[in-house]
């Protein structure tokens, strides 16, 4: 209900899922199984999903690729999006930045956790904190 009223005060025609014909040819509909497994033991995804219900008021999209998952919210030149994928069985945070900041699990482009980091909550909760104040934003088309 909520979602409704936000939408019909902001006169937003944007749809809340992504039709079949745009998705990106990598696009699935569900994880990998060692991806999901990753996910889960990091709470990634359900601290993501509390941020769109609690900040976003459901606003925020998901899409699940083979190898992660991606939130985006926001319309036209305001896109931002926070994109976190598996790699090697690592979990990785796509930055806005893009050189190689003070954390050591930085490469420049991702923050890169091992098992040991992505299972401290409070870690991911940090690097969620962080991606949240400074997203990604998605070149336009223009």
């Amino acid at each position: 209900m909520i979602q409704q009223m936000i939408r019909e005060e902001q006169n937003s025609a944007r749809e809340l899922f992504i039709p079949q014909e745009d998705l990106a040819q990598e696009a699935t509909t569900s994880m990998s199984a060692a991806a999901a497994k990753v996910v889960a033991e990091s709470q990634v995804l359900t601290i993501l999903q509390m941020f769109n219900r609690d900040f976003l008021y459901g606003q925020g999209r998901f899409d699940e690729y083979k190898d992660g998952l991606l939130l985006k919210w926001g319309d036209g030149y305001s896109r931002r999006h926070i994109w976190v994928s598996v790699e090697d069985s690592k979990l990785l945070f796509e930055t806005s930045h893009l050189k190689q900041c003070n954390k050591p699990y930085c490469n420049g482009t991702h923050h890169v956790l091992t098992k040991d980091l992505y299972t401290n909550v409070d870690l991911i909760n940090e690097e969620l904190g962080d991606l949240f104040r400074h997203p990604v934003y998605e070149p336009s088309d223009d």
